[in-house]
């Protein structure tokens, strides 16, 4: 059967019976056909560009399957596994090696993540999914609760979560180290890809698809329209249908450790200022401000992104001369200001003299730490271990958040958010932006 040719109501047939056959697993999806070194049989879905990075950290497995759409893009490691089988079409992956699989990781342009999980959870199997966790905020719920169903081990690819800083900054917090925090401020470089441009005009000319590359599979659930260079292999971030702007792709990192440490839901209400926006294409910069309720005992909190090259202004005690990252955050209390980079690697108290001040006071690591990595993580996860830290029921909450800025962003008003109906409740017209509609025949 050509990959083409594969119905919705086939897949969703097949992925049924195979979920049933295979069960609820809570270590391994299957231990029939595991290596004796009780290694992972995974398929990787994306294994050019970004996908590098999963097939890179997880050579230790056993690489059952690789699916791209773009056998150029796939090139390097096509070559580095000859013996891997390989698809281009996930659905015909999971069709024919679903029992041959433990899991799967995800590492496509952002408005393939939610069907390629989808299916990979139907059938049972750990999943790793690169950030954003998913295209739109519905998806991410959908996710979550299919996760939790499943009891399948999870991670969502922002690999601070794993790392030191992030658990420094919950003890300093927990301590009272910062006092009260009130204030928080992100930001990043990006768009460093075409953002705030119209739809492509193939009036004057029609490009040619490459031989390499099937077009059709890698729209996807995106609405059809002719091929165009300017989309891909990384510029579809600036383009609605496919990506989620400078806010999706960095906000997941940039954003996790002070969301995490300050045990932050999700905002009351989000409002956006905004450049060069265009109904197909997210703005060259934004400001946008989340607006936190009081939790218990913890102070409201107002976080305000900015990209585009927009900055804070710098705290009044920030030294002479020392210049903020092009990517960061700073979480401001009434005792301390903490600064910190952009995977939170490394974590100061500002200015560097409160710093060594407090150093011999700070509180102790009371936190687990990371050993490996995120990967290494959510490999012993899938092997029985505890859930990664980053798993999704953190991540799709953390994602929401995050998606929740570009729906202010495109609303272009001041946003009133509902959690639990899931909803913008002052401006109906802004749901549309929740949720998306798809093109069928993918399982969705």
């Amino acid at each position: 059967m050509k990959s083409t040719e594969l119905t919705r109501r086939s897949f969703l047939k097949t992925t049924a019976l195979a979920s049933a056959a295979l069960g609820m697993p809570s270590i391994l999806s299957s231990q029939e056909g595991l290596p004796p070194s009780n290694r992972l049989n995974i398929a990787l879905c994306g294994v050019g560009g970004q996908g590098r990075s999963a097939v890179e950290s997880l050579k230790g497995e056993n690489f059952v399957a690789f699916c791209d759409v773009d056998d150029e893009r796939a090139a390097k490691t096509f070559e580095e596994f000859p013996g891997v089988p390989r698809f281009r079409d996930f659905r015909v992956m999971l069709d024919k090696m679903g029992n041959q699989i433990d899991a799967v990781t995800v590492s496509t342009p952002d408005h393939m993540h939610f069907p390629i999980a989808l299916a990979a959870l139907s059938l049972g199997k750990h999943v790793f999914v690169e950030k954003p966790l998913t295209h739109t905020i519905a998806e991410a719920r959908q996710l979550a609760a299919l996760a939790r169903e499943k009891k399948v081990a999870t991670l969502m690819g922002n690999q601070g979560h794993a790392n030191e800083g992030l658990r420094l900054i919950k003890e300093w917090f927990q301590a009272g180290v910062l006092g009260e925090v009130r204030e928080v401020h992100s930001w990043t470089n990006r768009p460093i890809w075409p953002q705030g441009v119209d739809r492509p005009d193939h009036s004057k000319f029609m490009p040619v698809v490459p031989a390499s590359l099937d077009w059709n599979l890698w729209l996807g659930v995106a609405a059809e329209r002719e091929y165009d260079p300017a989309f891909l292999p990384f510029a579809w971030r600036g383009f609605w249908d496919f990506g989620t702007g400078a806010l999706g792709d960095m906000g997941c990192h940039i954003m996790d450790g002070a969301y995490w440490a300050l045990d932050l839901g999700q905002p009351a209400s989000v409002e956006a200022v905004s450049a060069h926006q265009t109904d197909v294409s997210p703005s060259t910069a934004s400001v946008v401000a989340y607006e936190f309720p009081a939790r218990g005992n913890l102070a409201p909190v107002r976080w305000t992104w900015y990209d585009g090259g927009l900055m804070p202004a710098l705290p009044a005690d920030w030294e002479a001369g020392r210049r903020l990252d092009r990517n960061g955050t700073l979480i401001v209390g009434s005792k301390a200001t903490v600064f910190a980079e952009t995977y939170y690697g490394s974590v100061r108290i500002v200015p560097e003299a409160k710093m060594k001040d407090l150093a011999p006071t700070l509180p102790a690591k009371t936190i687990p730490r990371v050993k490996g990595g995120h990967f290494a993580e959510w490999l012993r996860a899938c092997k029985g271990g505890a859930q990664a830290g980053s798993n999704f029921e953190y991540a799709s909450r953390l994602t929401e958040t995050v998606l929740l800025g570009n729906v202010a962003i495109r609303a272009r008003r001041r946003i009133e958010w509902d959690t639990a109906a899931m909803k913008v409740t002052n401006l109906p017209e802004a749901n549309q932006y929740v949720t998306t509609t798809y093109r069928p025949g993918f399982g969705v």
